[in-house]
């Protein structure tokens, strides 16, 4: 689920320039059994399967005496809600251990001793933390100094400063009579951010007036 995503894009270019460690750690390869089973069934006769936390432990503990670590961060429906404030609070340390639960969750002491920050990235389930993992990765990383070719790209994405990104467009200016607004072709910066402006404060109002709050 990783080798594709981390090999592709902005995290490649990321890891080729040397701007971005990531490891991918297969819990596994730190059991203490012999069939290197990672979860087993919970107390109390709930359904589903459960994360242990022997191979979590032992995994996080060979990580961090290999080097200091600034956030635990484990993935999880119930966990605080990624956004791009935090991604950005984020990009700015130096390494952090992500956690990615599966099947019906972890063994809850994992979460009571090892973690420092519990994280969501939206109020729905999915089949384990992979995926949800990948996503703050990646927008992290595109944050990082050097990634991205044009750092005032990343500056004027949407929720930066808690707005929606204005519309955007490209050459042909008339396609089939749909026509780009005149004012990006005016060649006058100041309208033109004024223009940008306004068209985010719409949108924000428009499609998400929660941002407004």
């Amino acid at each position: 689920m990783f080798d594709s995503p981390l090999n592709c894009s902005i995290l490649k270019r990321a890891r080729d320039k040397g701007l971005a460690e990531i490891h991918v750690h297969n819990l596994r390869d730190y059991t203490t059994n012999k069939h290197r089973k990672v979860d087993d069934y919970p107390f109390g006769g709930e359904a589903g399967m459960v994360m242990s936390v022997q191979p979590i432990d032992a995994c996080i503990s060979a990580l961090k005496a290999e080097r200091d670590y600034d956030e635990v961060i484990f993935m999880t429906p119930d966990g605080e809600r990624f956004d791009q404030p935090m991604a950005n609070s984020l990009s700015l340390l130096g390494n952090i251990i992500i956690l990615c639960g599966h099947y019906k969750g972890i063994d809850y002491r994992v979460r009571e001793h090892f973690i420092t920050r519990e994280i969501s990235i939206g109020d729905y389930v999915l089949t384990g933390g992979e995926l949800p993992a990948l996503c703050v990765t990646d927008a992290i990383v595109r944050l990082i100094p050097g990634v991205i070719g044009d750092e005032q790209s990343a500056l004027s994405d949407s929720f930066q400063d808690r707005l929606l990104a204005p519309p955007v467009y490209t050459r042909p200016a008339d396609y089939k009579g749909w026509r780009v607004p005149d004012i990006l072709l005016s060649g006058h910066d100041a309208k033109i951010a004024e223009w940008r402006y306004e068209q985010s404060l719409e949108r924000t109002r428009r499609l998400r007036p929660d941002l407004l709050e």
